[in-house]
């Protein structure tokens, strides 16, 4: 009697201990569980930080590009400007060149008007 007794609580405390065992196995399944999805959401976190990242590197390379190619139109209608107004001064500068030839061509002529005058005064008395 003692015998079975002492089976029997033996048997009780094996079934307690391996049921314990499961519960732990159990446990450390699930933690690892949880471990290996919050690693997952971890990484997943990650990489979306990344690639939004990416996506403002590649916006700020696009606005970067737009203002270049904005800076050079300007500079560009700048440039045009700037050519177009020497033309215009030159243009005048020429004209007023021109204008100083003719004058002075007839300055000329006038002076010569009036050296004949003075010589047919002059030829008179």
């Amino acid at each position: 009697m003692k015998d079975e007794e002492g089976e029997e609580e033996k048997e009780k405390e094996e079934k307690e201990e391996k049921e314990k065992e499961v519960e732990k196995e159990k446990k450390e399944k699930e933690e690892a569980k949880k471990e290996k999805k919050e690693k997952e959401e971890a990484k997943k976190e990650k990489k979306e930080k990344e690639e939004a990242k990416k996506e403002k590197e590649k916006e700020k390379e696009v606005e970067k590009e737009k203002k270049e190619k904005e800076e050079a139109k300007k500079e560009k209608k700048e440039k045009e400007e700037a050519e177009k107004k020497k033309k215009r001064e030159e243009k005048g500068k020429a004209k007023l060149e021109e204008t100083e030839k003719e004058e002075k061509k007839e300055r000329m002529k006038e002076e010569e008007k009036e050296k004949k005058l003075e010589e047919e005064k002059k030829e008179e008395t």
